[in-house]
């Protein structure tokens, strides 16, 4: 999948965790009622059991917040420091901080088991849900049927709401705990569902895949697994700021160009700080373009990547990844200021 999640930081706010009521049932125009029905064929077609699908389309409409929230999506269009600012704030580093203490046991176990760093998972989990304080409350079937009527990806919605269907069907979760983000996210690292289905794993023991749970060991592991089928290389860099030489040819910045660090040293780049270390794929980033700061991007930097495909997303990750695990390379100063315009990262 080219997103795994279709929100995080910077998000345009969406309700608290808690599952909640819904008061006033969205409206349910002909056409969709018409759609609804073909859908209906398509679901029982793909395996979904008649009486799961009536009982989670019975107060099912057209969610207009959903049609909104899919016209805005901040990490593609929000400029980079402002994503970043509101990605990696203080708060939700010290907050990662007092998480990472808490779940210590559960997030080293997870270490050991999938191979990928503390710290990454951490920081995937307070981007995406303030460390499981926000992880949405709007109903997955009610989100993705909206999606699918009258969205940007109809096809890419039908699939995935016919996989949230298969979710509860097959017992994971309860119809009234099946909630998310606007998009059909679900729990503390927002899967979407097909992820869920082929990613997510039952850290606990209990049977279920519970990525919903007070305790979200099942959703950082799962997390984990996703990262690590994907290629995390433990210990290894996602992406580290450098220094270009006068003179740099800028063509090269670019994800497709990768080269051995060997390489990149002999034409000039150097790490912010230490040194630049090795790989024999690593890209040159330029997220804010010639006159901002400069990145060496390492295959960790694309499974991030993997998880959400926006850079201003990775690079989030990775810093706040590195100010909640002290192991994890970045090049930055813990107490650095936050960045603005065309300055560096760590000026």
């Amino acid at each position: 999948m080219s997103a795994m999640s279709a929100t995080g930081a910077g998000s345009v706010p969406v309700p608290p965790k808690r599952p909640v009521e819904v008061q006033k049932a969205a409206p349910r125009p002909a056409s969709f009622e018409v759609w609804k029905r073909g859908f209906r064929r398509q679901a029982l077609g793909a395996g979904i059991d008649p009486a799961t699908f009536d009982a989670a389309f019975a107060r099912v409409g057209v969610n207009q917040r959903v049609l909104e929230f899919d016209a805005y999506q901040p990490e593609f269009v929000r400029p980079i420091w402002e994503y970043l600012d509101r990605a990696v704030s203080e708060t939700r580093i010290a907050n990662g901080r007092q998480s990472a203490a808490e779940w210590d046991g559960t997030l080293r176990r997870i270490e050991e088991r999938y191979g990928v760093d503390i710290g990454i998972v951490a920081a995937i989990w307070g981007i995406e849900s303030a460390y499981g304080q926000d992880y949405g409350s709007i109903s997955v079937i009610e989100s993705l049927a909206t999606l699918a009527y009258d969205g940007r990806r109809r096809v890419f919605a039908e699939e995935q709401l016919i996989a949230a269907l298969r979710i509860i069907q097959s017992g994971d979760v309860a119809l009234g705990r099946m909630v998310g983000s606007w998009a059909g996210a679900i729990g503390h690292t927002q899967f979407i569902p097909t992820s869920f289905e082929a990613y997510a794993v039952d850290f606990t023991g209990d049977g279920r895949r519970d990525v919903w749970a007070e305790d979200p060991a099942d959703a950082l592991a799962s997390t984990a697994n996703y990262l690590a089928r994907h290629g995390w290389q433990r210990a290894e860099p996602s992406a580290i700021e450098i220094t270009l030489p006068e003179g740099f040819d800028y063509a090269l910045a670019d994800d497709r160009t990768r080269k051995p660090a060997a390489e990149w040293q002999v034409l000039g780049v150097r790490a912010k700080r230490g040194a630049l270390l090795p790989s024999e794929a690593v890209t040159i980033l330029l997220p804010a373009g010639a006159r901002g700061p400069a990145f060496a991007a390492y295959p960790n930097f694309r499974v991030i990547k993997r998880y959400n495909n926006a850079t201003s997303y990775a690079l989030a990750v990775a810093l706040l990844a590195a100010q909640l695990d002290g192991t994890i390379r970045f090049g930055l100063d813990s107490d650095m200021e936050r960045p603005r315009g065309d300055r560096s990262l760590s000026q």
